[in-house]
């Protein structure tokens, strides 16, 4: 089950950046015009160990849950904040995949919104990657907003959003997301940073400079917690 629900996101979301890619022209992906001009606030170093994380992650839980159909989850990892999604059986399984994806190197932190139910069928996983265009899409339009900054995850009608940004930058696209028909939840996994962080990255990227690291306050969970929770936005 994991490997086809793996196949199944993999197939649908190269099939989305392709969608995406020829529909947007540059003044239009979400970018304050004359502003902001980057794209990912996380070092590359970052970036490398979040993919790191995911592989780790799902190769773990392969091959711990080999087998088992009740067990589907997926991790997903931002500036070394793993959110874990997906369903388990009951809460010992849920806070054993937090423990497990806790131990994993350079994990930060752990957000743990596994479902205890029974798995989400295919087509309401297609379901979710049309969910996730919609609201990424509804972010890339906005002109006060930069989506590419925002990390958009959905299961089973819950948006997650993850991703560097000042309070304003996630009230907005908190905002955005809940409007979207068919969200039924949203729910912030975000790393909250000043305007001054924001701005001392923006002005690396100008001067073509190294980006610092920087870590900001987390909506959710604690640091390698088997479980925790984050902001949940009404639904519009």
């Amino acid at each position: 089950m994991m490997t086809r629900r793996l196949l199944l996101t993999a197939l649908a979301a190269g099939g989305m950046v392709s969608g995406l890619s020829g529909c947007f022209p540059l003044a239009a992906t979400g970018m304050v015009v004359g502003a902001l001009s980057i794209s990912d606030r996380r070092t590359t170093g970052a970036q490398a160990d979040d993919q790191a994380i995911e592989i780790k992650a799902f190769n773990r839980f392969r091959e711990r849950f080999k087998g088992d159909a009740a067990v589907t989850p997926s991790v997903t990892s931002f500036n070394r904040i793993a959110l874990i999604t997906g369903f388990v059986p009951d809460q010992q399984t849920k806070a054993e995949l937090g423990r497990m994806v806790g131990q994993i190197e350079n994990v930060r932190q752990v957000i743990n919104e596994a479902f205890v139910g029974v798995p989400a069928s295919l087509a309401t996983y297609g379901k979710d990657v049309v969910l996730t265009t919609r609201v990424k899409t509804a972010m890339l339009d906005a002109k006060d907003l930069n989506g590419n900054l925002i990390k958009v995850v959905s299961e089973s009608g819950t948006v997650y959003l993850m991703g560097m940004v000042i309070p304003r930058e996630a009230d907005r696209a908190s905002d955005l997301a809940a409007r979207v028909p068919g969200v039924r939840r949203v729910v912030r996994a975000f790393e909250l940073i000043t305007e001054a962080q924001a701005k001392a990255l923006e002005a690396a990227v100008k001067g073509g400079q190294t980006l610092p690291e920087v870590k900001g306050q987390t909506t959710g969970g604690q640091p390698a917690a088997p479980a925790g929770g984050a902001q949940v936005t009404p639904v519009r």
